[in-house]
């Protein structure tokens, strides 16, 4: 007597405490017309109407979606080039380029590699300015540095197995495109330090310039001379580096990193078989330096946003008085 007492007050309490969480559900929150059965949001049931899923794939589907729209109207707002500093660097590198193009126009020849032995030289130069700088601010007590120099140094690796696979297709054979390359370099090194010591984002807009201009060229290369690419072998250097070689430096300036499809950030891992799939891994790289280098300008972070969200750094106009 004294527990079937006991469990009709039990039931008694249960029922009454559910009662008054329904009437404390905000249903307001939810137009009238949006309440579906049971009390839930009709687009519950409208994901997917089909009695063979579960409610609880549905619910993980709105989840997802609400996630989703969170992160959108979170997503950090990109800074903007100064329009006048990013006018002027944009003469600069445009410059650069075109007398390089202008000197080393492409045939689809062994000539082309020294082209890409001058572009080489140059586009390794700006990570040697950056770490002369970090090392100079450090020096001065200046810490929390060491992210991004550990990050420049990988590029600069990087660069340096550019340039030692167009080394090694001849691309440095001649004493004039030595002397030209190692003059263009010595005096952009100085220059980007200047610059670097008075803008770290104007510095690495030049940058981010550059990188784009080679991603661009080693992508139209690739679809001009495509069948001349695949009938050559891999570089013993290319070989070594991205696929023999401890995968450590590479992986680390690999800073803005695709998700897989149960989200890790899986690394990069090359497969050669030609000149071609060499060609392919330089100008991927190229575009992973240019990501860093978006990031760094537009968010002050190396992980400023995703990588499907990368874009080019904008000018902001200048105001006016």
């Amino acid at each position: 007597m004294k527990l079937a007492s006991t469990t009709s007050l039990a039931l008694f309490l249960l029922s009454s405490t559910t009662s008054a969480f329904q009437v404390r559900t905000p249903i307001a929150a939810h137009p009238v017309s949006t309440i579906g059965r049971h009390g839930l949001p009709s687009a519950l049931h409208a994901v997917d109407p089909s009695p063979q899923k579960s409610t609880a794939a549905s619910v993980s589907d709105i989840i997802d979606k609400t996630t989703a729209s969170v992160s959108d109207a979170t997503r950090k707002i990109a800074n903007k080039m100064d329009d006048r500093v990013y006018a002027f660097n944009k003469i600069v590198i445009d410059s650069v380029y075109e007398l390089i193009c202008l000197i080393y126009p492409v045939r689809g020849t062994d000539r082309d590699f020294a082209r890409f032995y001058v572009l080489e030289t140059v586009a390794r130069v700006p990570y040697f300015a950056y770490l002369s700088v970090l090392h100079l601010r450090e020096t001065f007590g200046e810490r929390d540095l060491g992210d991004k120099m550990r990050t420049h140094y990988a590029e600069a690796d990087n660069e340096l197995h550019h340039l030692l696979i167009m080394e090694s297709l001849g691309g440095n054979s001649s004493p004039v495109d030595r002397v030209l390359a190692q003059t263009m370099a010595f005096f952009y090194y100085w220059y980007v330090v200047l610059v670097y010591a008075w803008s770290e984002d104007a510095a690495y807009h030049l940058s981010e310039l550059i990188e784009d201009h080679a991603f661009n060229t080693y992508s139209k290369y690739l679809v001009e001379h495509e069948e001349m690419l695949k009938s050559r072998p891999v570089p013993e250097i290319a070989q070594k580096y991205y696929v023999d070689d401890n995968p450590f430096l590479f992986d680390l300036f690999c800073t803005v990193k695709e998700a897989d499809e149960n989200g890790d950030f899986s690394a990069r891992r090359p497969k050669l078989e030609s000149l071609y799939d060499v060609f392919v891994n330089v100008r991927d790289d190229e575009k992973e330096h240019w990501k860093t280098l978006c990031n760094l300008v537009q968010y002050g972070d190396m992980q400023g946003c995703a990588n499907s969200l990368v874009q080019s750094t904008e000018a902001e106009p200048s105001k006016k008085d």
